[in-house]
């Protein structure tokens, strides 16, 4: 899941992001207007978070333009304002939601996932052989046993699942996990896969990653 973070105050969207990055999320920030519209329309997002006192551009002009280039991504308001006043401009310019500052992180979550349920086109549970996979929640049971996964650990694996049957390529993995490991390691990718195959695999007869020797990885759907 991707969600484009919107604020201009460092501290702010550096805790959401942290935060976020941890409940596995793949997020992207913007501090001016301006950006936010060329990211929102470059990249699909899950989820966009809004601030609406921002440079260039303000918020609710972001959430309008979006709206006129029918750009449907949930965008969930996040601003000091709190006047009735505020938040019907807010709803009205587009938003699906409006969350006042300062807020509790948990509800932050809570608010997203409640966007995220109402995506029709989003199938929020992936079932792979015996293998499911929450993505709203990040939750992972192989034969019905829960998995810990660690946050790079569940990102590449929901990468792969999200595109089960199909060729990762390393690059495309490295691409993924960029934000989430700054690790200088030249075999990174190998390492991480070896940790997921541990933790999904070992155990089980039917092994669900296959390595296609010097082009990527699968993870399928069917026996091979």
């Amino acid at each position: 899941m991707k969600i484009l973070v919107v604020e201009d105050d460092f501290k702010i969207a550096s805790f959401i992001k942290k935060g976020l990055i941890e409940e596995f999320y793949e997020v992207n920030v913007a501090d001016d207007g301006k950006q936010a519209l060329e990211l929102a329309q470059a990249n699909k997002y899950d989820t966009i978070l809004l601030d609406i006192m921002i440079p260039h551009i303000n918020g609710i002009d972001v959430c309008k333009i979006l709206r006129e280039k029918e750009i449907t991504t949930p965008i969930i308001l996040l601003t000091a304002r709190n006047q009735l006043e505020d938040k019907i401009d807010g709803l009205d310019s587009g938003a699906n939601d409006y969350l006042t500052k300062p807020f509790e992180f948990e509800e932050l979550l809570a608010r997203i996932r409640a966007q995220l349920r109402t995506q029709p086109k989003i199938n929020n549970i992936i079932n792979i052989q015996d293998l499911s996979i929450d993505i709203a929640r990040r939750k992972v049971k192989r034969a019905n046993k829960t998995i810990k996964l660690t946050i790079k650990e569940y990102a590449l694996l929901e990468l792969l699942a999200l595109n089960k049957n199909k060729l990762i390529s390393e690059d495309m993995i490295l691409d993924k996990l960029q934000d989430l490991d700054k690790s200088s390691m030249s075999n990174i990718v190998s390492v991480y896969i070896y940790r997921i195959r541990n933790k999904i695999d070992k155990d089980n007869d039917v092994k669900l990653i296959k390595t296609i020797r010097g082009a990527g990885y699968k993870l399928m759907d069917i026996d091979v």
